[in-house]
């Protein structure tokens, strides 16, 4: 008998490490904060999170499916551990400086069944989160093969399970151009990245990806697993249902998650930057993003069309007085859009008619670039392909060779449309599609704002001439949407999830509220809200919207001539998602601060404490404030101008009416 108990027990280890149960590895942040603790568990890895002792996401397995299962039944054969630290400038950007410090961790596992294929698990740990991605490195048995699914899981532990959460749905949203709701953990769809988690007071995290190339994009499904709630990736498929066809060596995008004690930790991370290659363009000098305006509110308010016609918009007039309006005002750009030829009869789902290089009759294309160079302004080009991306792809080089040539040095892309090729919008063809515009760019010395493109996965570190990107329910909503415009609450969300994936195109800036085409439609804002998301809503290329008429005579318009575009540092003095938010940025290369702070529909009293100006130094301030009776709903036009002398001791009131805002520049003397 007592034979036979020690068999059972030795039986019973063999099989313990047979199965890997146990094996775990264990990896720090660099402050020792965090900790992710890695097993494989019946052959499939298996991670979980910890802050400080607390568990902040529970196991979740990491696997890659294919259909011949060579990433199956996994054993670990090898492991590498390395560590970084080192402080890198960014072209432009939120903060010029950023610190790259992590400690890695790289699992090599071998499936034990068919052909023993080789599959790399890539830990890295920041003090202000994780990132992990999966390698596929180079070996003789397997060179190229499709992925059928990836299944990449963040489990929310039991006592987080009502943890709050801010997420767009995925399902039947085009462009990411849905509004973000909160709900609790358990309580979420399919949704799309970034998943912003209010865990409690001092635990925020956000679930998102990075550094997508050759790559679909993805959208999590929530599944509630036993008392969890659970993330896990859904890729867009290419439309016979692969998932992502590869040849190694490979690594897939990085799947990633900021952890933060308050709201601002989200802001300040850069985690996605840093999960991203250095820069690949060794000349950068003439990458200057900088304000523009253009030939684009009146179309959506229908006083222009794009169409060629009676009410065509993009004449040659026009644009003369909108270079002339930019020359005299320091605006360095113009946007033109409905220039080319392609935009008559139902361009949505004929844009394969577009040509980018051929302009309508009523618009001198030569002759407007010579007169906008000789003003010292650039015209930015417009190339809209409703989704016929192979169409744009066949002149690319023939167009952004022209627009180089014209002087021009920005070209705005759109995607109106679901594809109308072969391929979903977002499959790995798609992101493909966008990333060469994006490189092809680069070779034409081409800054790219991109609209309905791929949502932004931090690739500007690696190419920075693109400045932006839509992926959101920008300004044009509050034109047409049948619900009115965009909510109260929605410029004091986007910072806390769109805004945490990169540069938003939302083209703040409009004065004149009145609209004939949906009387019940028009910013949810009052004016000096629209001023405050000059701040806000980060963009290094943002424009003044409006119509250049709405802009004459409008003291508010001095702000917008002032406020600079890129930054030197980043800070965040109050903010509670979806609620309110004040954000100071320093100028890049000055001792000047510039502070936008905004309400959701209710009105709140503020104050801003001027700790973060040089101590022993005196500051003009100048306020653009929320004036006596300012209310979004009734009456958005009150605004109050003040000057004043500040220092590091002064401590400023922001009264905020509902949905309203305060603009503020503040100068060293």
């Amino acid at each position: 008998m007592k034979r036979q108990l020690i068999l059972l027990v030795f039986s019973l280890i063999f099989v313990f490490f047979l199965t890997d149960t146990t094996a775990q590895e264990t990896l720090y942040s660099p402050d020792k904060n965090l900790r992710v603790e890695i097993k494989l568990q019946a052959g499939r890895p298996m991670y979980r999170l910890w802050r400080n002792g607390e568990m902040i996401l529970d196991y979740s397995s990491l696997e890659v499916e294919t259909k011949e299962a060579y990433f199956s039944n996994l054993k670990q054969i090898d492991f590498e551990r390395k560590s970084n630290d080192y402080i890198w400038e960014q072209v432009w950007g939120e903060d010029q400086y950023v610190r790259d410090n992590y400690n890695e961790l790289t699992l090599t596992y071998q499936s034990q069944s068919g052909n023993k294929c080789l599959l790399q698990i890539c830990f890295r740990m920041y003090n202000d989160g994780m990132g992990l991605r999966y390698i596929f490195p180079e070996q003789e048995n397997l060179k190229s093969f499709a992925i059928s699914k990836e299944k990449t899981m963040f489990t929310i532990p039991a006592h987080l399970y009502d943890a709050k959460v801010w997420a767009q749905k995925a399902i039947g949203t085009l462009h990411y151009e849905g509004l973000y709701t909160e709900s609790t953990a358990s309580e979420k769809d399919t949704i799309n990245p970034p998943i912003t988690i209010i865990a409690n007071d001092s635990l925020y995290m956000c679930i998102a990806e990075a550094a997508v190339w050759n790559y679909p994009a993805t959208m999590y499904a929530e599944k509630d697993v036993a008392g969890k709630a659970t993330f896990t990736t859904e890729l867009y498929p290419w439309r016979n249902g692969d998932a992502a066809r590869v040849q190694t060596p490979f690594a897939s995008p990085w799947r990633y998650i900021v952890v933060a004690k308050n709201p601002e930790g989200l802001i300040t991370s850069r985690l996605i930057l840093n999960l991203n290659e250095p820069c690949k363009i060794e000349d950068v000098s003439w990458v200057k993003p900088s304000k523009y305006v253009g030939i684009w509110w009146g179309m959506h308010k229908r006083d222009y069309t794009w169409e060629y016609g009676e009410k065509h918009g993009a004449t040659t007039e026009r644009t003369k007085k909108y270079i002339d309006f930019a020359a005299k005002n320091n605006i360095p750009a113009v946007l033109v859009e409905g220039w080319n030829i392609g935009w008559d009869g139902d361009w949505g789902i004929h844009g394969d008619r577009f040509s980018f290089t051929q302009a309508y009759p009523d618009y001198d294309l030569f002759a407007l670039a010579d007169y906008a160079k000789k003003n010292n302004v650039r015209i930015i080009a417009h190339a809209e392909t409703a989704g016929a991306a192979r169409n744009l792809e066949k002149q690319m080089d023939t167009a952004f060779s022209l627009y180089h040539s014209l002087g021009m040095n920005t070209v705005k892309t759109g995607y109106v449309n679901f594809w109308n090729d072969d391929e979903y919008q977002h499959s790995q063809q798609a992101i493909n599609h966008y990333n060469s515009v994006v490189t092809t760019a680069a070779k034409y010395k081409l800054m790219v704002v991109a609209h309905e493109a791929a949502l932004p996965s931090g690739i500007r570190r690696t190419y920075p001439n693109i400045i932006g990107t839509e992926c959101m329910r920008g300004q044009e909503y509050n034109s047409w949407d049948e619900q009115g415009g965009n909510p109260p609450y929605h410029t004091c969300v986007l910072p806390f999830t769109r805004g945490l994936m990169g540069p938003m195109d939302f083209t703040p800036g409009i004065f004149n509220f009145e609209n004939k085409i949906k009387p019940q439609t028009h910013p949810q804002t009052t004016l000096a809200k629209q001023l405050a998301e000059y701040i806000v809503l980060y963009s290094p290329a943002p424009m003044a919207a409006d119509m250049i008429e709405n802009y004459e005579d409008q003291p508010a318009f001095a702000f917008i001539k002032d406020v600079p575009t890129n930054w030197q540092k980043t800070i965040v003095p109050h903010a509670e998602i979806g609620k309110y938010i004040t954000i100071a940025r320093k100028e890049r290369n000055s001792d000047n601060w510039y502070v936008g702070s905004m309400t959701d529909e209710t009105p709140r009293n503020l104050v801003l404490d001027l700790y973060f100006l040089d101590e022993g130094r005196e500051y003009e301030l100048t306020i653009y404030c929320d004036g006596e009776g300012a209310d979004y709903r009734t009456n958005p036009y009150p605004l109050e101008i003040k000057t004043l002398m500040v220092n590091n001791q002064s401590r400023i009131p922001l009264r905020l009416a509902p949905s309203g805002g305060a603009a503020i520049s503040i100068k060293a003397k």
